[in-house]
C-alpha cells in the first residue's frame, strides 16, 4: 500500500480524499477547481490502479439552438404575429408590421391556425376567443423554451413537454440535441483503504539537470515510476498518409535516376490532347469526360503546332481547328507533362528519364472505386536503344519496391502508344490479378512533331490511389480523403 501511495501523481493525491463523498464529475470539478481534462486523466489513472471503478454514460441533452436563443429574447414568431394581429387584422399590413421574414410568417400562420387562434377571410385575419386567451398566457412551446434554457436530458422530459419537443424539433434551429458524457465512479476495496491513509507526501516529481550537477537528488525522495499503468496515447504530428505514399513513390523513381516533371493543373487542349495524337472529335474531349475551364490559351503557330496539325489531318483525315486546341481544361492526365518535356529536349539531352506524381481530373461519378480527382504516377524513358522489354523491367522494378512481387503486362489500346499494355499486379491475399495502370511506347505521331525525329519513348501512367488501397486495408477509395481524425492518427505509416 505504501508503494502504491508513493506512485500516485499530484492530481491523483489531490482528488482521492474527495472521492469518499463524491461520485459525480460536476461536483468534483467544483470542489477541485481542476479542468475537465485534468480530472478525467486523474480518474483514469486511479481506475488503472484498481482504486476506483469508472462508469461512463452518454446522455442526449435538449438545448436551445441559435433561433431558440433569439426567440427567448425577442419572442416566438407566432407570439409576435398574434400581438400584431390584435392591432392590425389586414393580412399584408400585419405581415409587414410583425417584422417576420416570409418563412417565419408562413409558419406562424400555420401554428396559430392549428391552435384555433385565428380565422382567415380573404385579406383579413381575425383573432378567435382562443386567440384572445393566448394573448394573456404562455403557449406550451414558450414554457418549454424557458425550461430547457440550461439544457435538459431527453429522458427526463415530462409528458407535457414531449409535445412541444416534437413540434419545435421540426422547426429550423430552435432546439438542438447534444450528446454529453457523464461519469460516475465508485471506490474499490483497495480505494476505500487508501482514502484513510496519509497521502500528502513530499515527493519530488522531476529530476532536473541542476540536481544531477549539484548532487541534491541524493537528499530527495522521488515519486515511484509506475511502469504498469496505462497512459493516454500521444499522436505526434505527421503528414497525411497519402502524402507519405507519394513521397515514397517519388524516392523510388529518384533512386532509379529519374528527374521529376512538374506543371500547372490547367492546361490547353493542345498539350493535353492534340500533342498526344488524340483527335478533336474523340469522346475523351467531351464534357461528360473532361472539366473545361472558362477562357482560352492563345497558341502561337510555332514549330510544334504546324507539325501536330499536319499529323492530325494526314492521319485522321479531318480539318484540324486551332480554336479547339486553345480550349482550357483541368488536365486529365500527367502525360501532358511528358509531352511538354519531350518538346524541350535537345539531342544532347538523350538518353533521358522523367517521372511525375500529380493530380488529374476526370468528369465521372464518384463511387467506391472512382474519384473525379486522382493522382497519377507518370514516367517516360527517352532512349533510341530502349525496347519493350526495358519497359517491363522498369515496371517490375517499381512495383517490386511497392511491395508487389508479381507483375504482368497484357495487350491493350491507348490513343498515343503502340504497342500498349495494361499493368497488373498479383494480390497474394486475394489470390487474383489487379489492374493498376497503362503503359506502352509513344507512337511516331507523338514523338516526331515534338522531338523532330522518331525516337523510342517508353511511357506509363499508374493510379496511385489504387496502388495503396490494400496496403492501408481500405476498401472504398473515397476513404483515402475523408479526413477522419481517428483514421489519420491511427493509420500505419508507409514503410
Amino acid at each position: 500500500m505504501d508503494k502504491l501511495i508513493e506512485s500516485l501523481s499530484p492530481l491523483e493525491r489531490k482528488i482521492l480524499p474527495l472521492l469518499k463523498n463524491n461520485s459525480n464529475l460536476k461536483d468534483l470539478i467544483k470542489k477541485t477547481s481542476m479542468n475537465n481534462v485534468e480530472l478525467l486523466r486523474a480518474l483514469k489513472f486511479l481506475e488503472n490502479k484498481n482504486i476506483i471503478e469508472l462508469n461512463k454514460k452518454e446522455k442526449e441533452i435538449v438545448k436551445l439552438d441559435k433561433n431558440g436563443l433569439r426567440y427567448i429574447k425577442d419572442k416566438l414568431p407566432e407570439r409576435r404575429l398574434l400581438e400584431t394581429l390584435k392591432k392590425e387584422p389586414d393580412f399584408n399590413k400585419a405581415r409587414k408590421e410583425s417584422g417576420l421574414d416570409d418563412d417565419e410568417f408562413k409558419i406562424s400562420l400555420g401554428i396559430l391556425k392549428s391552435k384555433m387562434a385565428i380565422e382567415m377571410d380573404k385579406n383579413n385575419i381575425t383573432l378567435t376567443k382562443e386567440g384572445e386567451k393566448l394573448l394573456n398566457k404562455d403557449m406550451l412551446e414558450e414554457l418549454f423554451l424557458k425550461k430547457i434554457k440550461m439544457g435538459i436530458p431527453v429522458d427526463e422530459l415530462k409528458k407535457e413537454d414531449k409535445f412541444s419537443f416534437q413540434q419545435l424539433k421540426k422547426r429550423k434551429n430552435i432546439i438542438k440535441i447534444e450528446k454529453e458524457k457523464d461519469f460516475n465512479f465508485e471506490l474499490t476495496k483497495k480505494g476505500k483503504k487508501l482514502v484513510g491513509k496519509k497521502l500528502d507526501l513530499n515527493l519530488t516529481e522531476i529530476l532536473t539537470p541542476n540536481m544531477l550537477k549539484t548532487g541534491n537528488w541524493k537528499n530527495n525522495k522521488f515519486r515511484r515510476y509506475d511502469i504498469e499503468t496505462k497512459v493516454p496515447k500521444i499522436y505526434g504530428g505527421r503528414r497525411h498518409f497519402v502524402n507519405e505514399a507519394k513521397s515514397h513513390i517519388k524516392k523510388i523513381w529518384l533512386d532509379m535516376g529519374f528527374k521529376e516533371m512538374k506543371g500547372n493543373l490547367i492546361q490547353s487542349s493542345f498539350w493535353n490532347f492534340d500533342a498526344l495524337f488524340v483527335p478533336q472529335d474523340h469522346p475523351a474531349r467531351e464534357l461528360q469526360d473532361t472539366f473545361f475551364v472558362k477562357g482560352n490559351k492563345k497558341i502561337d503557330m510555332d514549330k510544334f503546332v504546324p507539325k501536330v496539325k499536319k499529323v492530325h489531318e494526314n492521319s485522321w483525315k479531318y480539318k484540324w481547328d486551332i480554336k479547339e486546341a486553345e480550349k482550357l481544361v483541368l488536365r486529365t492526365h500527367t502525360t501532358v507533362l511528358s509531352a511538354k518535356t519531350l518538346a524541350k529536349l535537345k539531342k544532347e539531352d538523350l538518353p533521358a528519364k522523367f517521372f511525375a506524381v500529380g493530380k488529374n481530373f476526370r468528369n465521372e461519378a464518384v463511387d467506391w472505386s472512382h474519384l473525379f480527382e486522382l493522382i497519377q504516377v507518370e514516367g517516360i524513358v527517352v532512349d533510341e536503344k530502349a525496347n519493350f522489354r526495358n519497359l517491363v523491367g522498369y515496371l517490375k522494378e517499381f512495383f517490386g519496391k511497392m511491395g508487389f512481387s508479381k507483375v504482368r503486362v497484357r495487350p491493350a489500346f491507348f490513343p498515343y502508344t503502340e504497342p500498349s499494355a495494361e499493368v497488373d499486379v498479383y494480390h497474394p491475399i486475394k489470390k487474383k490479378w489487379i489492374e493498376l495502370g497503362g503503359s506502352g511506347i509513344f507512337r511516331p505521331e507523338v514523338t516526331r512533331p515534338l522531338l523532330g525525329k522518331e525516337v523510342v519513348v517508353l511511357a506509363w501512367g499508374l493510379g496511385l490511389e489504387r496502388s495503396i488501397l490494400d496496403y492501408y486495408d481500405i476498401k472504398d477509395i473515397r476513404d483515402l480523403y475523408k479526413n477522419d481524425l481517428k483514421q489519420l492518427k491511427e493509420i500505419k505509416s508507409w514503410i
